[in-house]
């Protein structure tokens, strides 16, 4: 099931690349880009990963955090944010639920891998609300990060 504007966005808690518990209730307040991405180290995940830090402070100042999860481990994704100085959590769906809860999973992927993150961008308001989604069929393609900044201006 994919979720829609208007949408209660369903809460969670994961470990970050800290290894610390981060909820979506930590965001109460404030609005909330979540990234999802299938897997650390890969060319458009690296990418997307680098354009968002590169604009946090855009962000930062539209009253907006952001965090990005993906199914790899906490370890692996703390190497990752290690190595591109990334300035945002990191969150591990080891599990895969949220991404399942958020109409965010692949059932099949690249190499015979089952359960891996679709590409996918929403903007959760400080009331979580889905103000934003997308959620991309091809790994290969970027979220509109214009939508996004775009909706985010008008929240």
């Amino acid at each position: 099931m994919s979720l829609k504007v208007g949408d209660k966005a369903p809460l969670f808690t994961l470990v970050n690349d800290e290894t610390k518990e981060v909820s979506l209730q930590d965001y109460q307040g404030r609005n909330l880009v979540v990234l999802f991405f299938p897997l650390a180290f890969t060319g458009v995940c690296t990418e997307e990963m680098c354009t968002m830090r590169d604009a946090l402070a855009e962000y930062n100042n539209m009253n907006t955090d952001v965090v990005a999860i993906s199914v790899d481990s906490p370890f692996t994704l703390a190497k990752f944010k290690e190595a591109e100085r990334l300035n945002f959590p990191l969150l591990s769906d080891f599990n895969k639920e949220v991404s399942r809860q958020y109409g965010s999973l692949y059932d099949n992927f690249v190499f015979g891998m089952q359960g891996v993150s679709k590409r996918s961008a929403f903007v959760i308001d400080g009331e979580g609300i889905v103000r934003y989604a997308e959620v991309l069929d091809s790994a290969g393609d970027l979220p509109n990060f214009g939508a996004v900044k775009e909706t985010l201006a008008q929240l």
